[in-house]
């Protein structure tokens, strides 16, 4: 009795062991559809394949988070999802680790812009005009159409904050798409995408979470929105949700280690695994963001890349996020467009 008792306790021990040897990896996305892809892509084959286990947590973007843990020698999270100006402002900051580019491979086979000092692209995704056909009598255009309460009367979904926002505004007001960042680098652009604004800013209806245009969209609350090209495609199959490419702004999302993070090993081999073709291709066939690696849009049906945003008809028409401007005149902005929302 007493020897089985031992053995007992003996194999107890050499699983808690075994279980504390395998480091849960903490990576923090925007949730939603993105996130559901993500855990069916990358987070269930990289468990299966190794020891590890991926929190899936959930964050908005907000870089005071980001910024508290790092400030306080606190860092719980091993990766974050973020977007470029973030990554480049974070990174010029300190509140992110360098990578070493050979995390990804062979930098050739991603799209340019997609490989950076602090962090890796790991997928192409577009902020979009999007609207329900159920609910208008005709079809808009563009972002002119989307200002034009008399046209199309109702809400208008837009996200809280600078960006985005004010590039719509200024292409509402005739700036052709290549010319968005010179003129909003201007006071008189400023001005101008401010003025715009304010012409619609009763019937605004502003959301914070990628989740919200399509519900918004789908209730009626709103005609039409901004929103994330897969969070739209990721409900075409059950509602009449259509999305215009012309105007959209597109940009990457990439893996970040905050600065501090522990088991910094452990997590550049998840973000390696989720770079690989056959992984980038599982990602776009669960969401309709376009993959960072081109090795993975050869193995795509044909299908799927008529709703991907880097699809040569798509994004013809799309601006591409400049993230030196957001840099450059990002935290300015944010608080002029902040004070302005407030009022």
């Amino acid at each position: 009795m007493l020897k089985s008792l031992k053995l007992t306790a003996l194999s107890i021990g050499l699983v808690c062991a075994a279980q504390a040897s395998a480091e849960n990896i903490t990576a923090v996305t925007f949730g939603g559809a993105n996130k559901q892809a993500q855990i069916k892509a990358f987070n269930e084959p990289f468990e299966a394949k190794t020891d590890h286990k991926i929190i899936a947590g959930e964050y908005n973007g907000e870089m005071a988070k980001v910024k508290a843990m790092v400030d306080t020698n606190s860092v719980s999270w091993h990766l974050v999802e973020v977007e470029s100006p973030e990554l480049s402002r974070g990174c010029d900051e300190g509140l992110f680790e360098e990578i070493d580019p050979a995390v990804a491979g062979n930098p050739d086979d991603f799209i340019e812009g997609a490989i950076q000092p602090c962090g890796v692209g790991f997928f192409v995704w577009s902020t979009v005009l999007a609207y329900n056909a159920d609910k208008l009598d005709s079809a808009p255009s563009g972002w002119a159409d989307f200002w034009d309460t008399e046209k199309f009367p109702g809400k208008r979904g837009l996200r809280k904050g600078a960006k985005y926002t004010l590039e719509f505004a200024l292409m509402a007001d005739g700036v052709a798409p290549k010319d968005v960042y010179q003129v909003l680098a201007t006071k008189e652009g400023q001005d101008r995408a401010f003025k715009k604004l304010d012409q619609i800013k009763p019937s605004i209806q502003w959301w914070e979470a990628g989740a919200q245009p399509p519900q918004f969209l789908a209730s009626g609350d709103v005609v039409m929105s901004s929103a994330y090209n897969g969070r739209i495609a990721a409900v075409q199959d059950e509602s009449n949700l259509q999305v215009v490419w012309d105007g959209g702004i597109y940009d990457f999302d990439s893996w970040a280690i905050p600065k501090g993070a522990k088991d910094q090993k452990a997590a550049l081999d998840f973000v390696s695994f989720t770079l690989q073709p056959q992984q980038q291709k599982a990602f776009s066939e669960n969401i309709a963001y376009g993959p960072a690696n081109k090795k993975a849009v050869e193995l795509l049906d044909q299908k799927l890349l008529k709703n991907m945003p880097t699809t040569p008809e798509n994004i013809a028409n799309q601006v591409a996020m400049n993230v030196t401007f957001w840099a450059d005149y990002g935290e300015q902005l944010e608080q002029r467009f902040n004070a302005w929302a407030a009022r």
